[in-house]
């Protein structure tokens, strides 16, 4: 038997194992399927992605189901040696680079690594026969060895995508699997977290709190000036003029990377700093330009937290919320259903934003929650089961503030100029007819 053929033996007896239990990892499975079901598709290949996802992921008494079927299993020391291996399965939005014989090579687009992946008997011809280079696949890989992989789930193929909806499915996987953002390369996870706390005491330095209210024009004005204040003393930093970008300096200079780096630090440039800067574009992070909605910039009235690692929640209008809890009695009850409605399902008013609420006006939310849920038995204890029901964790995902790859970053511009153009032209296009007309 081969190695791949093994790897697949056993992972079915995974499977197998997981479907075939009752007790606590039948519940915990459920229970883990629902809460994946709120954010994908219940289409038969997803639904085999999020078992697949389970056995390693899943948790079960703080065990994983993996784990419990390493224990209760009789397994060969080459076959336990390769399951063991299977803790490092992460899901991934792969790029085909090219087909060769037996296996592919894949670049997971959320840190440009790049893979060697072989195909197996439980892949079909018809499914295969369409793969093209340049094509994205959704999917689960699993080592074998330190070097090479097998697909270890269904594939999901997202086709060939044009910038802006590459950027859209980078998006999606964010929003659907934030554990699995840089779960090959966690050092840029570490690196995106810093750059949250980074961005947090910058906000506190330049604006002066970590909570305030404008309006959001005003606001808008300066988030601009802290993301220029920021770009300012990461370039001087790394000692290099702040007025043109290390790329645009290199191309005039007309030297090689070399060379250049050579010219910098004689001006008196950290020579490491420029060499990481302009070698290491694909594993670079930097801090992505963050652009408020216009719902947010034409509010009356912003209120924003900032939390070294919530990141910055931007709520319009926060104080007229507060205003209705800070009332004796509750006079609009329309009103106050509407309220509390809009702030279960927003995303930016999470958990954090939930617990300033609860320690501010616990009596009040109690009572409105209460009146909302038609429960006179609701209590504040029972909050936090209440706000994972509307996907509002106790624990942080990585915000949009957070530093990305430079590749990402790079990937993320090309789409808005693309689709800014895009829109330019189609205006264009109905002015004429409109002239025409």
């Amino acid at each position: 038997m081969s190695e791949i053929a093994r790897a697949l033996n056993l992972k079915q007896k995974l499977v197998d194992f997981v479907y075939d239990s009752e007790g606590d990892i039948a519940v915990a499975l459920e229970t883990y399927a629902v809460a994946k079901g709120k954010k994908n598709s219940y289409g038969i290949k997803q639904q085999n992605l999020t078992v697949d996802l389970f056995i390693t992921e899943g948790k079960v008494k703080d065990r994983t189901p993996l784990a419990i079927f390493l224990e209760q299993s009789e397994l060969s020391p080459a076959d336990r040696k390769l399951i063991e291996l299977w803790q490092r399965n992460f899901i991934g939005l792969f790029e085909i680079e090219s087909i060769e014989d037996g296996y592919y090579r894949l670049m997971n687009w959320l840190t440009a690594k790049t893979y060697k992946v072989y195909g197996h008997s439980g892949m079909t011809d018809k499914e295969t026969s369409r793969w093209q280079p340049g094509e994205i696949i959704l999917s689960i890989i699993a080592p074998i060895d330190d070097r090479e992989w097998f697909f270890f789930s269904d594939r999901i193929i997202k086709g060939r995508l044009s910038q802006p909806k590459l950027a859209v499915a980078i998006g999606e996987f964010r929003d659907n699997y934030p554990e699995f953002l840089y779960a090959d390369a966690p050092e840029l996870l570490e690196q995106a977290w810093e750059s949250v706390a980074v961005y947090h005491q910058e906000f506190v330095e330049h604006l002066g709190s970590d909570r305030l209210t404008l309006p959001g024009y005003q606001l808008n004005q300066k988030i601009g000036e802290l993301q220029q204040i920021m770009s300012r003393k990461k370039l001087a930093e790394a000692g290099i003029d702040d007025s043109k970008s290390l790329s645009q300096m290199l191309q005039e200079s007309g030297k090689t990377e070399a060379e250049f780096t050579e010219a910098a630090t004689d001006l008196g440039a950290d020579a490491e700093a420029v060499t990481k800067i302009i070698q290491n574009k694909d594993r670079s992070m930097v801090t992505p330009k963050v652009d408020l909605p216009p719902e947010i910039k034409q509010a009356e009235s912003v209120t924003v937290f900032s939390h070294p690692r919530w990141g910055q929640m931007f709520l319009p209008n926060y104080e007229k919320f507060t205003d209705l809890l800070s009332k004796e009695s509750i006079e609009d009850p329309e009103t106050s259903q509407l309220s509390i409605r809009k702030y279960l399902e927003q995303p930016q008013a999470n958990y954090y934003v939930w617990q300033q609420l609860k320690q501010q006006y616990p009596q009040a939310l109690e009572k409105l929650l209460s009146s909302y849920l038609k429960q006179d038995s609701f209590n504040l204890d029972n909050l936090d089961k209440l706000l994972l029901e509307y996907d509002k964790p106790p624990t942080p995902q990585l915000p949009s503030t957070a530093s990305v790859p430079i590749h990402l970053n790079n990937l993320f511009e090309a789409a808005v100029a693309q689709v800014q153009k895009t829109k330019s032209k189609a205006k264009k296009k109905k002015k004429k007819g409109f002239l025409k007309g």
